[in-house]
């Protein structure tokens, strides 16, 4: 009988295990990679986002924040981690520039990772002072073409998003004027409020307030259509024939190889979160527009992504350490 007692003790392991190993995803803590400081607006939204993962599939999501190098330290970490839906990337905008940037990176950012979907969108703010004379973008363009290499506008550094978008506007423009490049974006508010540069491209957090309140003046946002928040501010498309769109954004993403059920998994709680007002008006607060795309939608914005910053920074020959 002690026989036939093993015997049923083996068989009762040997189905727990089976039943473990065929249990729903997740039945461990999941960690989301934030490539950016505790506190910053990516953090900030991936613990929302963090939030309501938890809430829907019943474990435990955790933010682990690892910044440095633009992104890069935290994508890196991620792309090495195992393919099982255990660690997942916050992905940023910043992901699809640095590849042109830097000399050596250690992920590609369409081959190393597998889409769920892009969060939010965060257009930046096209800010003039209140003592400008130009009022639209096309007096901007005027006044700048009228003294070429005079005016300046101010950037948070080489590469930053101020910058680029900056420089993207100077080329549809085709104008002359001078890059100042700051520290950090808050410097080109002050900048703009002391006069010491011409006009700004800092995203909307930044200038959003100050603009509602007329310190500054909006004369454009970069976004592909006007933002819920300052509506009657028009395009870039719209005020200038030769416009365009940029803009930052958040999304989610998990290593290559991840399997697809866990990816359909994820974005189908995540698909139910964006439909409630509440969970939306937190991520939209600071400007952003709520996205929340399918996962073959993020894969197929992915290259183009890509290729415009390849040009824009292959024009502006840039390139950092």
């Amino acid at each position: 009988m002690r026989w036939l007692s093993a015997l049923l003790v083996a068989v009762l392991a040997v189905l727990a295990g089976t039943a473990h190993g065929q249990a729903p995803y997740p039945t461990q803590t999941v960690k989301i990679i934030v490539p950016f400081i505790a506190g910053s607006a990516p953090d900030v939204a991936a613990r929302q986002v963090a939030e309501r993962l938890a809430a829907g599939l019943g474990q435990t999501f955790i933010v682990d924040n690892k910044p440095g190098a633009s992104g890069n330290i935290g994508a890196e970490v991620a792309v090495r981690a195992p393919a099982d839906g255990y660690t997942l990337l916050l992905m940023t905008g910043s992901h699809v520039i640095n590849p042109h940037l830097y000399a050596k990176i250690g992920y590609d950012p369409i081959k190393d990772f597998v889409p769920i979907t892009v969060l939010t969108r965060l257009p930046s703010l096209m800010v003039v002072p209140p003592s400008s004379p130009a009022k639209t973008v096309a007096e901007f363009i005027a006044l700048a073409k009228s003294k070429p290499g005079k005016l300046n506008y101010g950037s948070g550094g080489v590469a930053s998003l101020a910058h680029l978008s900056g420089s993207a506007f100077r080329l549809a423009a085709d104008i002359d004027y001078v890059h100042v490049p700051y520290k950090g974006a808050p410097d080109i508010v002050r900048g703009l409020l002391g006069e010491q540069i011409d006009v700004g491209f800092p995203t909307m957090p930044t200038a959003m307030r100050l603009a509602k309140d007329g310190v500054l003046r909006p004369l454009a946002v970069t976004s592909a259509k006007r933002s819920a928040v300052m509506p009657e501010v028009p395009t870039l498309l719209e005020a200038m024939p030769n416009g365009f769109s940029q803009d930052a954004w958040l999304a989610l993403a998990a290593p290559a190889g991840t399997p697809q059920a866990i990816i359909d998994r994820l974005y189908a709680v995540l698909k139910e979160a964006a439909a409630d007002p509440a969970f939306r008006a937190k991520l939209s607060a600071d400007g952003s527009e709520v996205i929340f795309n399918t996962p073959a939608e993020f894969k197929a914005m992915l290259p183009g992504e890509v290729e415009k910053y390849r040009v824009l920074i292959q024009q502006l020959g840039i390139k950092l350490e």
